[in-house]
């Protein structure tokens, strides 16, 4: 492999997760400035607009891509180019519990503003991911492929077993497998908005394709690897889905209009994942990988450079996001019920390409820095 290969290899990550930034940054401008019109889970298509279901659905690709380039990266930590392999245990312990300590603190601040509960959603579970990895990782690398395949594919049998807040079991359940607040009436309340078991399933998945992207491997057959999986994918969520088999808790109807019905295809559980919302999912981040995976231009940079500081542009185009929100409050006033909001989703798409346009250049700048500094504590972010 010639290093313009190598550099083309890693780009593709990168500019992988600049992509599901700029999707989050559209799904997060949808919770400050269009909380008049929430986005129930699963999304109600005979009320939902098309616009507002298609941006949300976008946003459906941020955390499935996030969890599982973690598992490739740490993959990758374990495998460098030097050849000399190294455990990533180390590795995922310390960034696993920053991401925990990180949500319940400096993040949960921004929502907890509004509302006093603590809500633990994607950091949170990609901290949680990470734990259950550096725990697992001494396995052999096909026993981790055989029980993420597991819990991704088996994880929907699970779907009838539930537990009420006063049975032994209940908490412990609530942050695997059923979404549903651990700590409700008190101050504040404490809400699991991501659980983690199919996550676990995602990052394992992860990381057992890291070998796809090992430097020595051929550029070209990592490309068939990708279409593949993808292909894959997409016939899978054909099958089950189209024939409502299995993989999903809401069966899709036909409505009168072929958009309705797209849309009630589409429809997929998120909380927790349903296999369908994975295999469409994972499927375009397949086909992500592989159409990136070539020289750099001009735009595909600029998404590189998003993807290359991850933390730092979630972080910050949340109190970004929260600053202009008082901003506004504070201007115009509550205009929807108790909230500041714009009346059409359109807004919600200019605000989305003003922001992105104008948290690049911060962003560039910490990146830069990031890469010249060389400090320990920027890896984190």
């Amino acid at each position: 492999m010639t290093s313009e290969q190598v550099k083309n290899r890693i780009h593709s990550i990168d500019i992988m997760r600049g992509v599901v930034i700029l999707l989050m940054l559209l799904d997060h401008v949808r919770e400050r400035f269009f909380s008049q019109m929430p986005v129930l889970d699963p999304m109600d298509v005979d009320v939902t607009s098309p616009g507002l279901f298609w941006s949300r659905f976008a946003a459906h690709f941020c955390a499935p891509t996030f969890i599982f380039l973690t598992g490739l990266s740490a993959w990758l930590y374990s495998h460098p180019s030097s050849g000399k392999v190294r455990s990533a245990r180390s590795f995922l312990v310390k960034r696993g519990l920053f991401l925990i300590a990180l949500e319940v603190t400096v993040i949960c601040f921004l929502w907890i503003w509004f509302i006093p509960t603590i809500f633990l959603q994607v950091i949170w579970a990609i901290g949680l991911c990470m734990l259950a990895l550096a725990l697992l990782i001494n396995l052999p690398q096909r026993l981790l492929l055989a029980l993420g395949l597991l819990i991704v594919f088996g994880h929907n049998l699970l779907t009838p077993i539930t537990f009420s807040p006063d049975e032994w079991g209940y908490t412990l359940w609530t942050i695997l497998h059923d979404r549903g607040f651990i700590s409700e009436g008190g101050l504040v309340n404490v809400k699991i908005s991501y659980p983690v078991l199919p996550w676990i399933g995602v990052i394992l998945l992860g990381y057992c394709a890291g070998p796809l992207y090992a430097h020595n491997r051929d550029s070209e057959d990592r490309k068939q690897w990708l279409i593949g999986l993808g292909l894959a994918c997409i016939a899978l969520f054909a099958i089950l889905r189209g024939l409502n088999i299995y993989g999903e808790t809401l069966p899709w109807q036909q409505f009168s209009t072929a958009v309705q019905t797209a849309m009630s295809i589409f429809n997929v559980t998120k909380y927790p994942p349903s296999l369908s919302f994975l295999l469409i999912t994972l499927a375009l981040m397949f086909f992500g990988l592989w159409f990136f995976e070539r020289p750099l231009n001009r735009f595909s940079n600029a998404l590189r450079v998003y993807g290359s500081v991850p933390m730092f542009f979630y972080i910050f185009h949340l109190y970004v996001l929260l600053i202009l929100y008082t901003i506004c409050s504070a201007i115009f006033g509550a205009n929807h019920g108790a909230y500041f909001a714009v009346n059409d989703i359109t807004w919600i798409w200019l605000i989305t390409v003003v922001l992105a346009v104008t948290l690049y250049w911060p962003t560039k700048a910490f990146s830069h820095y990031k890469r010249k500094a060389n400090k320990p504590w920027l890896k984190y972010l």
